[in-house]
């Protein structure tokens, strides 16, 4: 009997859920899974996008989806459509390029979920249902939220509370439309360790609530390997890109200060299967071209720029 086939009889035969939860995240249990990753190939499972404003090229949405399809991309990242113009301008897109939208880049930095302004939330309440339907409409399964901004008015504990009240009250349209909110770490002062990222999701009780990981955005303050190794299974996407801690720039892939190879141990280790998009500057079809190729270096655990 493997370890899931054990937690899956152990809670139909009525162990609790803190037992299950702490066989699965005992040493054995850390040990159980780490044999299973291993035992996968590497990277199995991974797809890469881009964002669609860095095709450059292409007259109309339909080429662009085409552009990014014929450079090797598998999918691609948009930013919110709520007018049934838009809509329709990306299904038609996917359709003629046979390459889906998986996510949707709503931000929250406008209208923060953790300000003290009520009528300014209540139009980021809004804002974020609008998006989590048009993600749905165009068949995304995930929507990128900046859940809180820590500034000289808002203090830190007050982001964490607000944020946490406003996003649990649209998890129930997320669930119906079957979108999941993904908390991005980014530099807003908040989330600042893997702990605290990982605390945070925990606490919505909710499987519509996950992390999308950045890789370069931990760089100047932490170490991407070791955020992965504790938000673990909690990430249900991953930003490709690069920083560099000296001049504090965005440099191309694997001319920077993430440590690529270990990154991607550290994804197998945790069985990460998902999208790996990238969030760089917008070039050509020789650019998408060479991005792809460095993606697909990561993917297969060796410096991208070899």
């Amino acid at each position: 009997m493997d370890r899931r086939e054990f937690l899956r009889r152990a809670t139909k035969t009525g162990l609790s859920a803190g037992v299950t939860a702490g066989i699965a995240a005992s040493p054995l249990g850390r040990m159980t899974k780490m044999a299973e990753a291993a035992a996968k190939p590497k990277g199995k499972g991974i797809r890469k996008a881009v964002i669609l404003n860095m095709v450059q090229g292409g007259a109309s949405t339909t080429e662009k989806f085409k552009i990014a399809r014929d450079c090797g991309w598998d999918g691609l990242e948009i930013s919110p459509v709520t007018t049934p113009e838009q809509i329709e301008d990306i299904n038609k897109a996917v359709q003629a390029s046979g390459i889906p939208v998986h996510s949707i880049i709503f931000g929250g930095w406008k209208a923060p979920l953790s300000t003290a302004d009520e009528k300014l939330a209540e139009q980021g309440i809004a804002d974020l249902k609008a998006g989590l339907k048009g993600a749905k409409a165009v068949g995304a399964d995930g929507l990128l939220l900046v859940p809180a901004v820590v500034n000289k008015e808002t203090r830190y504990v007050d982001a964490y509370k607000r944020s946490q009240k406003r996003i649990k009250s649209v998890l129930p349209l997320a669930k119906d439309l079957g979108v999941k909110i993904n908390i991005e770490e980014v530099w807003n002062k908040f989330l600042l360790s893997p702990l605290e990222f990982a605390r945070y999701v925990d606490e919505f009780k909710s499987p519509w609530v996950r992390a999308y990981f950045d890789v370069a955005n931990v760089i100047d303050f932490g170490w991407p390997e070791d955020w992965i190794r504790t938000l673990d299974d909690r990430i249900e996407k991953v930003h490709i890109k690069d920083f560099k801690r000296s001049d504090r720039s965005w440099p191309a892939l694997g001319e920077g200060d993430a440590d690529f190879p270990t990154v991607m141990k550290a994804l197998n280790e945790i069985g990460y299967s998902g999208w790996f998009t990238c969030e760089l500057p917008g070039g050509d079809e020789a650019y998408l071209k060479e991005v792809a190729r460095r993606v697909d270096r990561i993917i297969a655990g060796e410096n991208p720029a070899g």
